[in-house]
């Protein structure tokens, strides 16, 4: 007789698979078969949300650039992807790559959903990225076209890559005077052809890049979508009180998954973004005045500088109603002070992974926000476990162990690494995180440590082995290990320990300077000590805990 299998409705843990599943409300999701890319799947949100109507969509700015208050509504967006992607058709085909490499401007989600639309792949990178590392992601991804500006294209690999320049007017011209082609076409995407390339560090020390489907997409828009929905709805009929169209500010680079994913459901909302080319507190808090932002999704550093800062009471923000916070754990204390200063604004936390298309985890709702320090609860259609690290034993509530993943939502792999996508993910679709996690009782998810080792600098991932690398490089070193540093306004800072051979004299404002000319700027060394040999396992691993113990004990520690 089949053993009965039951799901505690408390926190979704099923004692039989040791699985835990969502408690949230499954969301339908189209057949996989269906050919459907995720710009189509977006429009058809889009035109379905009570907001859109014809007339709201041509008045209703979807982008605003928050230094000119130029901007481009719903109406000229959907003018102008159908053009650039009918200029666009003779250079790429399906299943081409299209490197981007750009500050945010008006221009860029126009390039994504046009390469979208057309079945490309989008693989944009940091701009602030060092000619080599770029270098390394070109590899990886093989694209057949780039996009960069006039000023970040300098940094591109001299090779046989055609480069479109997007500030310039041959570029400008795709985007009005294109052959228009209807935005309905399916262009026979099919949900399992890669949508975009993103890149995620690795402890190997270099950039690994992340393979996403359209059905990837696909399925977490359509769990926000529904979710947001219902609230939008509940304000239109008058239950929760007025409704005021949703207006965001994105500080997040839209390269980043977080940013790339929040702007696909921005669009499947009819929402309004606000964004910057380069990130100024100042002028964010301008901006949130200036154009009535109701909602920010953001990183830790940013709830800590608005929780302490005196600038903020030199604004009206009292447009603001709600902050999403992502990319690592944000505390009891920095969530109270920030309450104390914004008693009307709630932060909803998440947790995610590129290699989940960002949120796997979320608390929704102001009884979940007071779940301090927690990523939420497992996403819609989304499963977890908690898997003993050196038993592979999977584990109840209350146990810590390493987070597995599994879901629509989940990456494809890796590209041009069979051997990594191996290792981070088993025959039955699990992710292996790397991240040492546990649920409590009720389902809510809490991240211990990182066993991945990588270094959270604001929102970037900083591995450790590819500065240490750089540093062994150096003929004067004998030895070299990095370790997290907390820091109040960052979360963590990199932080080395150097052994230098006998008799040198190398400071550590050189080394680090060498090191600051090697790499983009999120990934120098701040903190450098001197030591006599690096403690280190017998298998020769480096033993980062002791040195980060010393590191903040050895001097009081921000934090």
């Amino acid at each position: 007789m089949a053993e009965t299998i039951s799901i505690n409705p408390k926190n979704g843990f099923c004692p039989q698979t040791k699985i835990y599943h969502s408690l949230r409300p499954a969301v339908p999701l189209p057949p996989p078969s269906q050919h459907l890319s995720i710009f189509q799947y977006t429009l058809s949100l889009l035109h379905s949300s009570p907001t859109a109507t014809s007339s709201a969509l041509s008045t209703t700015p979807f982008l605003i650039d928050a230094a000119t208050a130029r901007h481009l509504t719903y109406s000229a967006f959907l003018r102008q992807v159908p053009s650039l992607s009918a200029s666009l058709k003779s250079l790429l085909s399906k299943n081409d790559v299209a490197f981007i490499l750009s500050p945010p401007s008006l221009h860029i989600p126009v390039l994504y959903f046009s390469l979208l639309s057309l079945g490309v792949a989008v693989s944009p990178s940091n701009p602030l990225s060092s000619p080599s590392e770029l270098a390394h992601q070109i590899r990886l991804s093989k694209p057949a076209v780039a996009f960069a500006t006039s000023e970040t294209s300098t940094k591109l690999p001299k090779n046989n890559t055609p480069i479109i320049i997007l500030d310039s007017p041959q570029f400008l011209s795709m985007l009005e005077g294109g052959e228009e082609v209807s935005t309905s076409s399916s262009a026979d995407v099919d949900q399992s052809d890669a949508a975009a390339i993103l890149y995620s560090s690795g402890t190997t020390g270099k950039s690994k890049g992340v393979l996403l489907t359209h059905r990837n997409l696909i399925a977490l828009t359509a769990g926000m979508y529904h979710s947001k929905l219902a609230e939008v709805e509940k304000l239109i009929n008058g239950e929760n009180g007025a409704y005021f169209h949703p207006v965001s500010i994105f500080t997040l680079p839209l390269f980043h998954v977080y940013g790339f994913f929040m702007l696909i459901r921005a669009a499947a909302l009819g929402e309004s973004v606000v964004l910057m080319e380069k990130f100024d507190f100042v002028r964010m808090l301008e901006a949130v005045e200036r154009y009535k932002v109701t909602y920010m999704p953001v990183t830790p550093p940013l709830v800590v500088a608005m929780a302490k800062s005196d600038l903020v009471k030199k604004y009206d923000l009292s447009s603001l109603q709600l902050l999403g916070c992502g990319g690592a754990p944000l505390g009891k204390e920095i969530s109270e002070r920030f309450r104390e200063n914004f008693p009307h604004v709630e932060i909803l936390q998440g947790y995610g992974l590129t290699e989940s298309t960002g949120g796997a985890t979320r608390t929704m709702g102001p009884e979940e926000a007071k779940r301090y320090g927690s990523g939420g609860r497992l996403s819609e259609n989304m499963e977890a476990k908690i898997v003993d690290p050196k038993s592979g034993e999977a584990l109840p509530p209350g146990h810590r162990g390493e987070l597995w993943l599994r879901g629509h939502s989940i990456m494809k792999g890796y590209v041009g690494d069979d051997a990594a996508t191996v290792a981070a993910m088993d025959s039955e679709g699990w992710l292996k995180t790397g991240d040492l996690c546990y649920f409590d009782e009720d389902g809510f998810l809490f991240i211990v440590d990182r066993l991945k080792e990588l270094i959270k600098y604001k929102a970037y991932q900083v591995p450790p082995a590819e500065l240490e690398h750089l540093l062994q490089s150096i003929h004067e070193i004998v030895d070299a290990a990095v370790v997290p540093y907390p820091d109040e306004d960052a979360g963590e800072i990199p932080m080395a320990y150097v052994v230098r051979k006998p008799g040198s004299t190398i400071t550590a404002a050189q080394i680090m300077d060498y090191i600051a000319k090697q790499v983009a700027p999120y990934k120098k060394i701040r903190r450098l000590a001197f030591i006599d040999s690096i403690p280190k396992s017998p298998a020769g691993k480096i033993l980062r805990r002791e040195l980060v113990t010393q590191a903040v004990s050895g001097t009081s520690s921000k934090l």
